[in-house]
C-alpha cells in the first residue's frame, strides 16, 4: 500500500529543519547503504549520531505520534532513527530495494523494514528533479510532495530517486515495522479503520459500529505479531 500522509510537519517545522539542514555537516550518503545500493547512491547524508540528527529525528517521531492517518495506516510496532538527505548538482540515487533487516546503531536493535517512508522537507519548486519513483504491480508512481508531507510504501518495492538537476533537494526518511507483517492484511485493517471512522461521522450511533470495532480488533488480534 502507498499512501501520502499530507502535513505530518507543520510549515514552521519544515521551516526550521531546512534551517538545520543547512548548516549542518553532510558525508558520503554510501555510508548506511548496502553493497548493491551503495553501487547507485549518490547523495548526501547527515551522520547518523550527529546532534542536528538527533534533534530533528525527535520531531519527526513525535509529529509521528500525533498523525492519526499514519498509526492507522502503519500500525507502528517500532520505528527506525529518521535520517536525513541531501541531493544536488545532478545527484541520484539508481533502481534498489531496501534492506530487509537494518539494525539500530549504538544498539543490539534489530528493525524488520516492513515499510519505507519519506517525509520532504524542500518545496517542490525550489528544486528540478528529485521525484521518488515506486514501482509495483500497477506501474511506476512519481512522487514529489510538498515540504511536511510523508509517502509511505511498502520496503519490498523497487524505486528510485531522479536526478536534482537544479536546487538542493533535502528530506528525511527512515523505516517502520509494523505490528502486522502482511502488507495486504496491513491494508484491508487500513481500510476497515477508515470505513469505521467514517460511519461514526455519519452515523454515529449506529449499532454496526461496535460490531466492526469488535471485527477490527479480532482481525488485529488475530494478525499482529508481538
Amino acid at each position: 500500500m502507498m499512501l501520502h500522509i499530507p502535513q505530518v510537519l507543520t510549515a514552521e517545522q519544515a521551516g526550521r529543519c531546512r534551517q538545520i539542514l543547512t548548516q549542518a555537516d553532510w558525508e558520503d550518503g554510501r555510508s548506511t547503504a548496502g553493497h548493491q545500493s551503495a553501487q547507485v547512491k549518490k547523495n548526501l547524508q547527515l551522520p547518523e549520531n550527529s546532534p542536528a540528527a538527533r534533534e530533528l529525528g525527535d520531531v519527526v517521531l513525535a509529529a509521528l505520534e500525533r498523525s492519526p492517518l499514519f498509526i492507522s495506516s502503519v500500525l507502528p510496532q517500532r520505528v527506525f532513527p529518521p535520517l536525513f538527505n541531501r541531493y544536488e548538482g545532478g545527484m541520484t540515487f539508481g533502481s534498489h530495494v531496501d534492506n530487509a533487516i537494518r539494525p539500530i546503531t549504538g544498539t543490539p536493535l534489530r528493525i524488520r523494514t516492513d515499510v519505507s517512508a519519506t517525509l520532504f522537507l524542500s518545496e517542490p519548486e525550489s528544486y528540478d528533479g528529485g521525484e521518488l519513483v515506486v514501482e509495483d504491480t500497477y506501474g511506476s508512481h512519481s512522487v514529489k510532495l510538498p515540504a511536511g508531507d510523508l509517502i509511505i510504501y511498502p520496503a519490498s518495492s523497487l524505486h528510485h530517486v531522479t536526478p536534482v538537476t537544479r536546487g538542493v533537494r533535502l528530506a528525511s526518511f527512515f523505516w517502520v515495522q509494523s505490528m502486522i507483517r502482511d502488507v495486504s492484511h496491513r491494508a484491508l485493517l487500513f481500510d476497515l479503520d477508515t470505513a469505521i471512522m467514517q460511519l461514526n461521522q455519519e452515523v454515529p450511533k449506529s449499532p454496526s459500529l461496535v460490531m466492526l470495532t469488535g471485527v477490527y480488533h479480532n482481525l488485529l488480534r488475530q494478525w499482529a505479531e508481538p
